[in-house]
């Protein structure tokens, strides 16, 4: 994600910069409308989706969460029309990739696992990140094919082949691509076509670790632990994604709350222990969002979720009490 260490603390006073995004978006969107009726120039359209693609990084370092949630459909939409317009846009195919896959994450499924009053609206919530995530892996495979003609197709048959031929230049999209992929198999246990993909995602994450291990401070490790934390016959391994929650936390210099939260909800539960489980999201809690501003959101949202398991965790494990009341 892009870094704007000048963007202001919080929403309350900065009215003319906060809605940057969202005000890109909205012009953007109106002067594709109004292009439309007149068959608007490829080139036209091309240099409104440059905007657009880029205008999505000022919600990174927001701290208004609900503003974001409110914000962000809009411009994936935006995002679409553009696309049927120039369907080879690779800043337009990433951006939809990127900020589908973060949308489905952060304001659906954590409402389908900490939000859903009901059985039924979580299974509703949950067909829909599920939705959103093959959405979001369309358009990332349609922006690694833009090099890699029938790419799509070698995943498929030849997975670790396929993969090795992605260059440094495609990480964003190679890392986006199979983080939306990787999102739909972990969501997706029950469907066996989607766990059949788990090679093909697992080829696509260990070649962006290949490329650059430090992609977005350790972002590819993290991802690493939940596809490691899957079962044994999924081909995960506990201590691979152990090793994987050491490399995200030292990449991120413990800045980032992601790490902890993921190893606590998939390995400490997996293994039923709860003091790691506790140790582990209070080291999140304790993260300050101010002292990496550019990633501000994502802290806010990743310790909500550690508070949103905090609250449910005698639901998550079989003793009954806390470590210190089991002494």
């Amino acid at each position: 994600m892009s870094r704007d260490p000048e963007t202001p603390r919080s929403t309350s006073d900065r009215p003319p910069r906060a809605r940057r995004g969202a005000w890109h978006g909205a012009a953007a969107l109106l002067l594709a409308l109004g292009l439309g009726s007149c068959s608007p120039s490829r080139f036209a359209v091309n240099q409104i989706g440059n905007s657009v693609a880029k205008s999505s990084d000022v919600y990174t370092s927001d701290d208004d969460p609900e503003l974001v949630r409110d914000a962000i459909p809009f411009g994936l939409k935006t995002m679409e029309l553009l696309l049927h317009e120039s369907p080879r846009h690779p800043g337009l195919l990433l951006a939809a990739c990127q900020g589908f896959t973060q949308y489905a994450y952060a304001f659906v499924q954590m409402d389908a696992d900490y939000g859903a009053a009901d059985f039924e609206k979580q299974q509703a919530l949950k067909t829909r990140a599920l939705k959103l995530y093959l959405r979001a892996r369309g358009y990332g495979l349609r922006g690694l094919e833009l090099k890699h003609a029938g790419i799509t197709q070698r995943l498929a048959t030849a997975p670790d082949q396929a993969a090795k031929s992605i260059t440094a230049r495609e990480q964003p999209m190679l890392y986006w691509t199979a983080a939306a992929w990787g999102a739909a198999v972990a969501l997706g246990k029950d469907r066996p076509d989607l766990v059949a993909d788990f090679p093909v995602v697992k080829a696509l994450m260990q070649r962006a670790l290949e490329l650059d291990e430090n992609f977005q401070g350790g972002a590819i490790h993290e991802a690493l632990i939940i596809l490691e934390a899957l079962p044994p016959e999924m081909g995960g391994s506990v201590d691979r994604a152990r090793m994987h929650f050491e490399r995200a936390v030292a990449l991120s210099r413990g800045e980032r709350p992601g790490p902890f939260v993921t190893l606590a909800e998939t390995v400490a539960v997996m293994k039923q222990d709860r003091k790691e489980f506790e140790e582990l999201l209070n080291r999140a809690l304790a993260i300050d969002p101010e002292k990496n501003p550019s990633v501000r959101l994502e802290t806010v949202l990743m310790q909500r979720k550690a508070r949103a398991l905090l609250a449910k965790e005698d639901e998550l494990f079989i003793d009954s009490g806390s470590p210190e009341e089991a002494k």
